[in-house]
């Protein structure tokens, strides 16, 4: 485990709390297989059964040795060392969030976090009917209808184009536009890929999508509706939307109070270099409502060391079990 050097001014009390806490997390994560290594650090294999090298190892006098910082890995018999504070590395069916830079002719243009931009085509997007048709010349030109630049979008990475750059699609209803909400940006790193990366609390009414590509998305809960349905109830909400628009265009107070909550829990995760899951986000947004912290006291130096310790405490507990 590489922890941070908190870039925070500490008090003599909080430098010794914080110190202990990261000495307590080094210590339980010294007994994992995943093992921090620097360069030339050298990495423990069984000689007796045949390994494989991989990305950022070499052998040296009969000793596998690391040639860049991060974690080993290892894949059946593959070891390799995975960079840490390293660009996205994309893989096909990532779930990525991004912003629109640029409309261009049937597709547009998305920033990633990655060496290239992402490519979303008008072909490979839900049209706003929700029917499957052929695209045509009027669906090009009402392209900025969909999306303009500055949109955040979630899309799903369908493959690679020769240039390197990334190939999005997204044909399916929880893909799109993501409005009213926080856009957080945290190292690709400290994202881990799993089979679910769209989260609903449903005890805050808040959407949560944490993208491989390390964008995070904070944001009120929306309703994925059928387009059948949202057609059906089209003329209704024409009728009522005169009225009622100008509120609905703002989310209410608290749902606010509460995106920028946690917001701030995931820039203090990131900060500290915690590996940003679901759980660890709402046992931090619980934490600083049990303290009674500010959602602006949460970036300051004492919830940074609460944070540390409960996360040592959490993990010694996960251990014991």
């Amino acid at each position: 485990m590489v922890m941070r050097k908190l870039q925070l001014p500490l008090s003599q009390t909080q430098k010794v709390r914080f110190e202990r806490a990261i000495e307590r997390l080094q210590s339980l994560s010294s007994a994992n297989s995943d093992a921090s290594v620097i360069v030339t650090d050298s990495i423990p294999v069984n000689h007796d059964d045949a390994f494989l090298k991989g990305h950022g190892t070499s052998e040296v006098d009969g000793e596998l040795l690391a040639t860049v910082c991060g974690v080993v890995e290892r894949v059946d018999k593959l070891v390799y060392v995975r960079t840490l504070r390293a660009r996205y590395k994309p893989e096909v069916g990532d779930i990525v969030v991004g912003r629109v830079i640029e409309v261009a002719q049937k597709r547009w243009r998305v920033e990633l976090n990655f060496t290239q931009d992402g490519v979303l085509m008008l072909s490979s997007m839900n049209m706003p009917d929700g029917i499957q048709r052929r695209r045509t010349s009027v669906d090009e030109l009402n392209m900025r209808n969909i999306f303009v630049e500055h949109d955040v979008v979630c899309a799903e990475v369908r493959n690679f184009q020769h240039d390197g750059s990334l190939q999005l699609q997204a044909r399916s209803q929880k893909y799109g536009k993501l409005e009213k909400g926080q856009l957080l940006k945290v190292d690709p790193y400290l994202v881990k890929r799993s089979k679910h990366h769209f989260h609903y609390v449903e005890s805050l009414g808040i959407d949560l999508i944490i993208g491989c590509n390390g964008f995070i998305w904070v944001g009120e809960h929306v309703e994925v509706r059928d387009p059948m349905a949202i057609d059906d109830q089209k003329d209704e909400e024409m009728i009522s939307s005169s009225s009622a628009g100008k509120e609905q265009n703002h989310n209410p107070l608290e749902t606010r109070q509460t995106i920028c909550r946690i917001g701030n829990a995931i820039r203090v995760l990131s900060n500290l270099g915690f590996t940003v899951t679901l759980e660890v986000i709402i046992e931090t947004v619980n934490l600083s409502n049990s303290k009674n912290i500010d959602i602006h006291d949460m970036l300051g130096s004492e919830f940074h060391v609460v944070v540390a310790e409960n996360e040592a405490e959490r993990r010694r507990t996960k251990r014991k079990k």
